[in-house]
């Protein structure tokens, strides 16, 4: 039997819910985003843990190293600060008089937050362009985000991943239409709901190598003998309506680069 367990958003449900499935002694967790997989980590030694995050595993200390994990998890890296400057990046080259970028995080998503704020200043630098950072971690903040920076005068909007506003696409898609902005994402979904652009790993290939060391466990391999492994697919997604509607003329160097949505 499989259950499955959202955290609707509420990041801090994450200890209780793993607390629960060491109470019930269940066979093998899978946390497929890094708090998740960091209170499974902090929850139980022997119970064996299949993660998918973002960041470094081993500077996370959720293993050892990723040849060899060493403990009871292993799992798959879908990295983000490594993508971050390719997407402002190429959100430069779709839409190059954009100087100035908003960016939008969410504090209550901590580690995709620090990561992005990090990452950010560097990449905008290199560009020569600007940006400023607005926080929002319900809808109602999301709105008030998108008023402040059509009020600042932003020329596009970087969202930083995270599984609240991925679960907030449409809000973001008819905000962003409403608003005449250019909007870059880290998924594809954003941008089938509506989003100008996305760039980053191929989420769905980690949720399906999650669910391969999951049955490998389930069968009887052990977790240290499982080395960590790393995303090598990754989307370039571009909503060709969203561009004519915000008068954007797409390259055909882009398009040969990008997947692209009619």
């Amino acid at each position: 039997m499989v259950e499955y367990h959202w955290l609707d958003d509420q990041y801090n449900r994450a200890p209780a819910i793993m607390a629960d499935f060491v109470r019930r002694r269940v066979a093998v967790i899978a946390a497929t985003n890094t708090l998740g997989a960091l209170a499974a980590k902090a929850a139980t030694t022997p119970i064996p843990i299949v993660f998918g995050v973002v960041e470094d595993p081993v500077k996370l200390g959720l293993v050892t190293s990723l040849a060899r994990p060493g403990g009871n998890a292993t799992g798959i890296n879908f990295f983000l600060a490594e993508v971050v400057a390719k997407r402002l990046g190429l959100l430069h080259d779709l839409v190059p008089k954009a100087v100035r970028i908003a960016v939008l995080v969410n504090p209550a998503n901590a580690p995709s937050t620090e990561t992005t704020l990090r990452e950010i200043p560097e990449a905008a630098r290199a560009l020569g362009l600007q940006v400023q950072v607005f926080n929002a971690s319900t809808s109602r903040e999301i709105e008030a985000a998108f008023a402040a920076l059509v009020r600042d005068r932003a020329d596009a909007l970087f969202v930083a991943p995270d599984a609240f506003f991925s679960n907030r696409r449409v809000q973001f898609a008819t905000l962003a239409a409403r608003n005449g902005i250019p909007t870059a994402h880290a998924e594809r979904v954003d941008v089938e709901a509506g989003g100008l652009m996305s760039y980053g790993t191929d989420v769905l290939d980690m949720y399906r190598r999650v669910g391969v060391y999951t049955g490998e466990i389930l069968k009887g391999a052990k977790p240290a003998d499982l080395p960590v492994l790393q995303s090598t697919k990754f989307e370039f997604v571009i909503n060709l309506q969203t561009a004519r509607a915000l008068g954007i003329e797409v390259p055909n160097s882009l398009q040969l680069l990008a997947e692209v949505i009619e």
